[in-house]
């Protein structure tokens, strides 16, 4: 099981901002590479502390967290993989102004080639209530970038393969040294040396790909999974971007979903709701035949334990709530019509609610309870 992000940093999850940026920085500085070489423990608890840092850092990406857990970003089979598809080059590209000057990449000295990653790729996932409830694998073709075949690359000769240039300025303190990123290879140290014809200007074609995805059962509309390293190529040896997936539910033509319970309008006649009756009724995996009791009231609420939407963290599923309409016939013949007529005033059809009976409203406040 995934350690809690919190814990690793060491903070409440009523941390601000401030806090959990103060917390990363201390757990990178101790577990830093520089400061453990060889320690592949230390380097474990560098990249779980990047990770963490990682989502608690974004305010959405933490208010997804806290609703779902680890779940809402690598799902049940393979969502980013260990440590959120990060390696060592992705957290010094990212996160390196949270070291300041004291450290640099990986292998120490601050300067140095670093690895570019690709753009991300983002596509839409439909999915029916029945897949969302009982978890899928999707196979979904992608049009991603990636280097061509026969593309070579040489040592960038702006910053000699450093990915840095420096800049000497003159200042009334005196002569200040400074390194920025080489504007030639974008900080690679490579630059494009021979590349096909049907290649663009970095080195890239379109390929076309189908990606599998395993979406966890319990997912909401709206929800966005992460592949890792399955966004576009970029030049030299870089790192591809990711794939986004954003999750759309299909409206099921029966049941309504709300949160992990579901909701079933079921009307019955009249007689039914004398006599009371048994019915096959919609269900997520088919149907379900529940019984009605003899004088069964409109507007009663039958609650199904465990058929609705299973949780996104595993704490077990939803209910069926099925809400029992009674239809009054809109025309009736002769004989039927004087049989009501006769009814009127006969004390088994005048309204007698049981003090046990609950009102509407407690109804709806049961249903949200």
């Amino acid at each position: 099981m995934k350690k809690d992000f919190y814990e690793i940093l060491g903070i409440s999850k009523n941390a601000d901002a401030a806090e959990i940026k103060k917390a990363y920085r201390k757990s990178a500085l101790k577990y830093h590479p520089d400061k453990n070489p060889g320690d592949k423990e230390a380097e474990e608890n560098f990249k779980l502390a990047a990770e963490a840092y990682e989502v608690l850092s974004d305010p959405q990406k933490k208010a997804k967290y806290d609703q779902y857990g680890h779940q809402a970003f690598d799902g049940s089979g393979g969502f980013g993989g260990g440590h959120g598809g990060m390696n060592m080059d992705d957290i010094f590209s990212q996160f390196g102004d949270i070291f300041g000057g004291g450290f640099g990449g990986f292998g120490g000295g601050g300067g140095g080639p670093r690895r570019a990653k690709g753009s991300n790729l983002r596509i839409k996932v439909k999915l029916t209530l029945e897949e969302i409830a009982n978890g899928v694998e999707k196979k979904v073709k992608v049009k991603r970038k990636v280097q061509a075949k026969g593309v070579t690359y040489k040592t960038c000769t702006t910053c000699n393969g450093q990915g840095q240039v420096m800049r000497v300025t003159n200042t009334i303190l005196g002569r200040m040294q400074s390194a920025s990123t080489c504007p030639a290879c974008g900080g690679s140290g490579q630059i494009l040396d021979k590349r096909p014809s049907e290649a663009d200007a970095q080195g890239m074609v379109q390929e076309d790909e189908t990606v599998s995805i395993k979406i966890p059962a319990g997912v909401v509309d709206g929800m966005q999974l992460k592949v890792s390293n399955k966004g576009n190529d970029a030049p030299g040896n870089s790192i591809p971007g990711d794939l986004i997936v954003a999750i759309e539910e299909v409206e099921h033509e029966f049941l309504k979903r709300e949160g992990e319970n579901v909701h079933f309008d079921l009307y019955i006649s009249f007689p039914e709701a004398v006599l009371g009756a048994s019915k096959d009724i919609e269900a997520i995996n088919g149907k379900v035949r529940i019984k009605l009791e003899e004088g069964i009231q409109s507007g009663k609420i039958l609650r199904l334990k465990g058929k609705g939407i299973p949780s996104l963290n595993g704490y077990g599923s939803g209910d069926l709530l099925v809400h029992v309409n009674v239809w009054t016939p809109k025309t009736l013949n002769k004989e039927q019509k004087q049989f009501f007529e006769n009814a009127l005033n006969d004390e088994h059809f005048v309204p007698s609610p049981e003090k046990s009976e609950k009102s509407f409203f407690e109804k709806v406040k049961d249903m949200f309870s």
